[in-house]
């Protein structure tokens, strides 16, 4: 199932899935829907951590009338997971990537942590503050947890994953360069567009063989598979959760293909103006404008 969070007419951000087709967003605590569902916590935040496959089952065996859905087109959609705790970001995890630059694969995953209120939706800018210095884009497979995750044993690590979600892990060179170190580049914020939807791991055929592409206002800057990564996803998780306790609702970036801003000639830095598009099949597409931040 694809889940969304989107604006109500009220202003207020709402849990619902997309129909089969796509074409639909059906409100799923709608006062027309099933009474089961109406007594689900009003996030789809609370619902990773109460078992969110479960929940898709359920709510795919409701009937949901013609009252409760709305056209796709005209529905404003938020992050699914509007404020994560935390986004838990690999670095040089691409064979590709790491070729481009004339890197040796890392030991062991190389991670860093960006912090949920980095996070926007769909269609929402990322804000280019002067101070930023260059800036790229880094199209990557998003892994939600949904089990608290602590010490997991690779064996078991997937047991722990909710969903799979687009990430544009936007970062500020200049400021990792300076720095040597991630903190400050990857933490500025709206650095960090997500969506559009949060799909069931049932929507994955094999999340270790999803195509990756970017574009930069029409023009494809990435393209990668995540059958390139250096290490898997079960490797990430476990390397995670012996560093820190990963709780339902926190994302996994699993590190971003060939192809960054600096990687070209010239180098495609983010402008005001640009538009971003990242698609993944089954995760959709995420578009994102680039404006100036005064």
């Amino acid at each position: 199932m694809r889940f969304v969070t989107f604006h109500g007419r009220d202003g207020q951000l709402r849990p619902g899935f997309l129909s089969a087709d796509g074409r639909e967003v059906v409100d799923a605590l709608h006062a027309d829907g099933p009474e089961w569902a109406r007594r689900l916590p009003p996030s789809l935040l609370e619902w990773v951590s109460m078992d969110l496959p479960a929940i898709a089952a359920r709510l795919a065996d409701s009937a949901y009338p013609r009252t409760t859905r709305l056209p796709a087109e005209e529905v404003r959609l938020a992050a699914p997971l509007p404020r994560p705790g935390k986004v838990v970001g690999a670095a040089f995890n691409f064979h590709d990537a790491l070729r481009e630059r004339g890197m040796a694969p890392p030991a062991e995953p190389v991670l860093f942590i960006k912090s949920g209120r980095t996070v926007i939706g769909p269609g929402v800018a990322v804000r280019l503050h002067r101070d930023a210095g260059n800036v790229t884009y880094e199209a990557e497979l998003g892994v939600v947890i949904g089990r608290p995750a602590l010490r997991v044993a690779r064996e078991d690590a997937m047991n722990h994953v909710a969903g799979y979600v687009i990430v544009n892990d936007v970062s500020a060179t200049d400021m990792v360069r300076a720095d040597k170190g991630f903190v400050r580049g990857k933490n500025q914020p709206t650095f960090c567009p997500l969506g559009p939807w949060l799909a069931t791991p049932d929507e994955l055929a094999d999340p270790h063989a999803v195509p990756i592409t970017l574009h930069l206002d029409g023009v494809l800057r990435q393209r990668g598979s995540t059958a390139d990564l250096v290490f898997d996803i079960p490797a990430l998780i476990a390397h995670a959760s012996a560093q820190m306790p990963l709780d339902p609702g926190d994302i996994i970036a699993t590190g971003t293909p060939a192809g960054v801003a600096a990687s070209h000639d010239p180098p495609a830095w983010l402008r005001p103006g640009a538009v971003m598009r990242v698609a993944l099949p089954g995760l959709g597409t995420l578009t994102t404008p680039v404006i100036e931040d005064h």
